[in-house]
């Protein structure tokens, strides 16, 4: 069961939802390494819950210099890392998704500085700190595919992430180094309350669930699984693509 036995792993964003399902899976699989946040509170109970083969380490993806020292603080402590799991993104605090009648350029700017650059410069920033025949997974999600009220610029976005994958693993090939992109649909966290109003949540959960083949909402630990496969020896051949995780979503069409 332990198939990312002493791997060295960074997690952006790994202290709550998706992140947090992702480097529990890992941690259960035998890795270790460190948790990126910008809450200190939910670092430090992200890293209770993982135990002591992880570190957390309070940082703002869209500031290059935090991203320094995110990896050399995780070398530093842990030596090369083996898999970098990109993950951190999503809605921008105190600027709602909206539709290009209502964004302004800032607004722009700030989805795109989140869910794009911080990708690509969260790579480029990894790469001194990579072992050779690192993985990268760079999590991107459905709405590359499918459009949604409001998301817009994040769909944009992340169909440019599933792009990256393609375009750094060629960039990376000298290095053995596989870049991937997984791409998660509707998944259980608490991002809802950031979207809508509470009341709201459950009937959107509900809307999403009536949409997905599989007749529910993805867990965290759903995404969790497939990145574990993605960091592992099992998907040694699989280089500069997008796996995607939703319950069937994107591909299969619940006609009613």
């Amino acid at each position: 069961m332990e198939k990312l036995k002493n791997k060295v792993t960074v997690v952006t964003g790994g202290n709550s939802g998706i992140g947090f399902g992702i480097a529990e899976a890992f941690q259960q699989e035998g890795a270790v390494g460190a948790i990126t946040g910008r809450n200190q509170a939910t670092i430090e109970a992200a890293v209770k819950a993982l135990g002591e083969g992880f570190i957390g380490i309070k940082g703002d993806v869209t500031n290059l210099d935090d991203l320094e020292h995110v990896f050399k603080e995780t070398f530093s402590r842990f030596g090369k890392i083996d898999t970098l799991v990109v993950n951190a993104g999503g809605v921008v605090d105190g600027s709602p998704m909206a539709a290009v009648t209502d964004v302004t350029e800032d607004n722009y700017d700030q989805y795109m500085n989140l869910n794009l650059k911080s990708v690509y410069f969260t790579v480029q920033k990894s790469l001194p700190y990579l072992n050779d025949g690192a993985s990268v997974i760079l999590i991107a999600s459905t709405a590359a595919h499918r459009a949604a009220p409001g998301m817009t610029i994040y769909g944009a976005a992340k169909a440019a992430v599933i792009s990256l994958a393609k375009g750094l693993s060629l960039d990376l090939l000298s290095r053995n180094i596989r870049v991937n992109a997984l791409s998660p649909g509707s998944i259980d966290t608490p991002v809802f309350g950031k979207i809508v109003p509470q009341e709201q949540v459950e009937q959107v959960k509900q809307i999403w669930r009536d949409l997905t083949p599989a007749g529910r909402q993805g867990l965290p630990a759903d995404i969790g699984k497939a990145a574990v496969f993605l960091a592992s020896d099992d998907s040694s051949f699989i280089i500069g693509t997008e796996l995607l995780s939703d319950g069937g979503m994107t591909n299969i069409s619940l006609m009613k």
